[in-house]
């Protein structure tokens, strides 16, 4: 037991809506199977997320099994990890409102997903897109996460969630314990395949730009051998000047273990074409066990189940820990 409370607690979650793209499993998921020996892991499909942008309700329910199950294919032991879905736990909404409460209207103007995603659905800004950074904040200080793994671009939303409840504690006490972003050296940050200097999305307009963990092997070599690069036909590391080649490399680095000096001299004098078919192939071998895993525990309805509804009986009994606490300290009545 004492381990256990050694452990430092980490938490983080991705939005089910849509397919997992090579972003998030080389930025995010893979980095997080290696974790569980050294800490106390909570990974969460965001499903309350999701609908700060409308969805197709069948959909989301499919996109979050789908996710589910491909965390446990990409090597998330539910035993060694908790895997829930967010909206199972209902304390996620009971403390962001509480939260909503103690954040103020000034820093959520500010932030810039914000502004990003207000742009892009001019027809819904709705109040839940503007205070989706409370709910993230309860998300995190619900489980007294020490670590967040984020990518770069999110660490505005850890920085707030830190004041968050830094004004919390100064106000009641000693309540939240405060996080720290927890970014992954390599593979942070994959960028799309046509537009280099976006970072790979599901939202992207252009699908040849997105490669998704789940897509059939012919797709993604298509989509590799579409890749941008540029005129130079030398397979050099220099992303301010070779956006597309370099990012190419980072994912072939990642896929394959070999650095970019290796990368340059495997391709010496070779020309792009021979290049981005191997990017391709190491790509589709990279993510045929996880696809294949992924179909297998898709049949398997009951099991999945089983497993989120441990996950959120796990996750529940420590968020109901810290939710009541924060009721007292604001003073609603006991139940």
């Amino acid at each position: 037991m004492e381990n256990e409370v050694q452990k430092k607690r980490i938490l983080s979650g991705i939005q089910p809506s849509g397919d997992l793209t090579l972003g998030s499993y080389l930025g995010a998921i893979r980095n997080w199977a290696a974790l569980a020996d050294e800490y106390d892991c909570y990974y969460m499909m965001a499903d309350m997320h999701t609908i700060t942008v409308r969805q197709v309700p069948a959909e989301l329910r499919r996109h979050t099994l789908v996710q589910l199950a491909a965390y446990i294919a990409s090597g998330l032991d539910p035993e060694k990890n908790v895997l829930f879905v967010q909206s199972h736990v209902p304390a996620h909404a009971q403390l962001g409102w509480v939260l909503d409460c103690y954040t103020m209207f000034g820093e959520l103007s500010r932030m810039t997903q914000f502004k990003d995603k207000s742009a892009k659905n001019a027809d819904n800004i709705n109040a839940g897109l503007f205070t989706y950074p409370a709910l993230m904040a309860a998300d995190i200080l619900l489980y007294q996460a020490d670590l967040v793994p984020v990518g770069g671009d999110q660490k505005q939303h850890v920085e707030i969630c830190r004041d968050i409840a830094t004004r919390f504690n100064g106000l009641y006490g000693d309540t939240f314990k405060l996080p720290d972003p927890y970014i992954p050296k390599v593979g942070a940050r994959i960028m799309s395949l046509t537009t280099p200097t976006s970072k790979m999305s599901k939202s992207d307009k252009d699908q040849n730009g997105c490669v998704y963990m789940l897509e059939k092997p012919e797709d993604i070599l298509r989509k590799f051998k579409k890749a941008m690069t540029d005129s130079d036909a030398c397979v050099r590391f220099d992303p301010e000047n070779k956006p597309g080649v370099s990012n190419l490399m980072q994912i072939y680095s990642v896929a394959t273990g070999r650095d970019y000096a290796a990368i340059e001299a495997e391709f010496a004098g070779q020309g792009y074409g021979s290049f981005k078919t191997a990017v391709g192939e190491s790509v589709v071998e990279l993510l045929r066990p996880i696809r294949e895993e992924t179909e297998r525990l898709l049949a398997d309805k009951a099991y999945l189940e089983s497993v989120y509804r441990a996950g959120a009986e796990k996750a529940a009994y420590v968020a109901n820990r810290t939710l009541s606490k924060v009721y007292k300290k604001v003073g609603f009545l006991a139940r």
